[in-house]
């Protein structure tokens, strides 16, 4: 029976390792000629929506205004885009819903935008989930929900945790 070897598996020491895995050096130099000659492969990110927490500062009148940075990664440009939040108080009740409306976004197109949520200071936010998509539709017309919702990545810069 072949012996199986798994990750993390060695030789005991002083074991030669058998005749037939021995590599000769010209095989060891053609396999790095091939090597060199292949093209680089790349990993190609999936096209995806970044929407990210960047920060929360308290306006004058003690709301609590959100900057959020979103990326369109999609090769299309949309028309609308927009995704419902929910908002959780520091004991992880629901506050509220509100709908942050980026508007249009070109392929490829950052865009920072602030909202601001009255009657909510920040050291009141424990979290703030991406809830649905409220609107995604593309310069064509077509739906794009299910890109702008199952392609998207986020990210958090804030105290106030953000997700999916």
């Amino acid at each position: 029976m072949k012996p199986i070897l798994t990750a993390g598996a060695t030789f005991p020491a002083g074991a030669a390792l058998p005749h037939r895995l021995a590599v000769g050096p010209a095989v060891a130099l053609l396999a790095l000629l091939i090597g060199l000659a292949a093209p680089p492969l790349r990993a190609q990110a999936p096209e995806a929506i970044t929407l990210e927490l960047n920060g929360a500062a308290a306006t004058p009148d003690g709301a609590c205004q959100l900057t959020l940075v979103v990326t369109n990664g999609l090769p299309q440009t949309l028309r609308r885009a927009a995704w419902q939040v929910a908002i959780f108080d520091r004991a992880g009740a629901v506050q509220s819903l509100p709908v942050l409306d980026f508007g249009a976004l070109l392929p490829g197109k950052t865009r920072v935008a602030q909202f601001a949520l009255p009657g909510r200071p920040c050291d009141q936010l424990g979290r703030i989930v991406v809830n649905d998509v409220a609107e995604c539709t593309a310069q064509d017309g077509s739906d794009q929900r299910a890109a702008c919702l199952g392609g998207l990545a986020t990210r958090n810069r804030s105290e106030i945790g953000f997700g999916l």
